[in-house]
């Protein structure tokens, strides 16, 4: 037996729980909820009423485009903004930029659910409720301070000698961000975009507060649903939350290879 072999064991160990939860799920979501066989039991017979009332009664085609327009203007506004505040941060060398490192990560440490009530107040007063735009600046203004720890250790990586090249040429500040900086972090832009991606589709806590109207709600409020103080359907809820998971993983496939390339980086340099 060749040695190193139990690293593959762990390997297939690691990825059967990771994969076990998603089993569960999707088999759930094909059982009728009379069924009382244990979850990881396949079905007899394939239940695709769960997917008919889903389409049919909840709105989740709403949803799933609520949930993109969210989640594509939070992500605009994550990575213009978070790219552009990071580079100045980046290229300070001195005590000055120590602290502005020191205050994006001590915001990313405070819990964005603990400032609730005053967001509610603040969007309440300038009518932004159930609205994309309310939504997104929150979402934004959570999502910026990772955004900028991992621009900021990317670009520290990116030779001082580039910024004095282009300033040589005539080049401004604004021309060299643009023109030399942004084209070498597509990496890490692709890391920002999935990880922020997922956590603001998958947005409940805000949500609730923020997305009142029904035709305002995001996938996972559809899923909420399911759970009433009359019923808790959970084969229903297991369908809603299968079909709001698929863009998800086709997007995290798609980018993957650039996802941990930037993963990485964004770790290790600066």
């Amino acid at each position: 037996m060749k040695k190193g072999y139990w690293k593959y064991v762990v390997s297939l160990l690691i990825l059967a729980i990771y994969l076990m939860p998603i089993y569960v799920v999707v088999v759930t979501s094909l059982k009728p909820i009379t069924n009382l066989e244990p979850r990881l039991t396949l079905p007899k017979e394939i239940y695709w009423e769960n997917y008919v009332r889903l389409f049919r009664d909840t709105g989740i085609l709403k949803a799933i485009l609520n949930s993109m327009m969210i989640t594509a203007g939070t992500l605009i506004l994550v990575v213009v903004v978070g790219g552009m505040a990071a580079y100045p941060i980046a290229r300070m060398k001195n005590r000055a930029g120590n602290i502005a490192r020191v205050i994006v990560m001590g915001v990313m440490m405070v819990r964005g659910m603990a400032m609730v009530v005053g967001l509610y107040s603040v969007l309440s007063s300038m009518h932004a409720l159930s609205t994309y735009w309310g939504m997104i600046l929150v979402d934004a203004a959570f999502g910026l301070p990772v955004a900028i720890y991992m621009y900021s250790n990317f670009i520290s990586s990116i030779p001082d000698v580039l910024d004095e090249a282009a300033a040589i040429d005539g080049a401004g500040v604004f021309g060299t961000f643009w023109k030399i900086i942004v084209p070498q972090l597509k990496p890490v832009t692709v890391s920002i975009v999935v990880m922020q991606g997922v956590s603001i589709w998958n947005e409940y806590g805000f949500a609730t507060y923020i997305l009142q109207k029904p035709d305002m709600y995001n996938v996972t409020l559809v899923v909420k649903q399911y759970f009433g103080e009359a019923v808790k359907d959970l084969n229903g809820a297991a369908a809603s939350a299968v079909i709001a998971i698929i863009p998800v993983v086709i997007v995290y496939l798609l980018l993957q290879k650039y996802f941990v390339m930037g993963a990485v980086d964004s770790a290790v340099k600066g």
